[in-house]
């Protein structure tokens, strides 16, 4: 069993609906679904770099699976440029096990990876920005 809390106006999709929580609300899931809560969804607009593609696609895999071969194209294009850049061994290791739960079918935990990706990502370019600063 599965338990979810939302604060009011918080979204979560479940099964490819969308809810909209009117108060705080909980409710407990008593079987198996796709879930993806509010912060977890990513808009087309916030797909602006590879890994973010990536974690957009896997986002659309897992809750439109009735077009997810779709999707899966869009998937393994993000992931082909993910492994042309250059990367560390951590963000290609990364990306090689987000490609094996993705074919196991395990979209959640592919996109719980991405999500840290994104956050290295996110690392990566803090720091590469004082370094930007200093050569201008």
């Amino acid at each position: 069993m599965l338990r979810i809390t939302l604060r009011d106006g918080e979204k979560v999709i479940i099964n490819g609906a969308v809810l909209v929580a009117r108060g705080r609300t909980e409710f407990a899931l008593e079987n198996k679904c796709t879930v993806l809560r509010g912060r977890d969804i990513m808009q087309p607009e916030e797909a602006t770099t590879p890994v973010r593609d990536l974690y957009f696609s896997c986002q659309m895999a897992y809750i439109e699976p009735e077009r997810r071969e779709d999707h899966q194209d869009r998937l393994l294009e993000a992931m082909r440029l993910i492994l042309a850049a250059p990367a560390g061994p951590e963000t290609v290791q990364d990306a090689v096990t987000v490609s094996q739960r993705v074919a196991a079918g395990d979209y959640y935990g592919a996109l719980m990876l991405c999500r840290k990706m994104i956050t290295d990502e996110d690392e990566a370019a803090a720091q590469a920005q004082p370094e930007l600063a200093g050569a201008a």
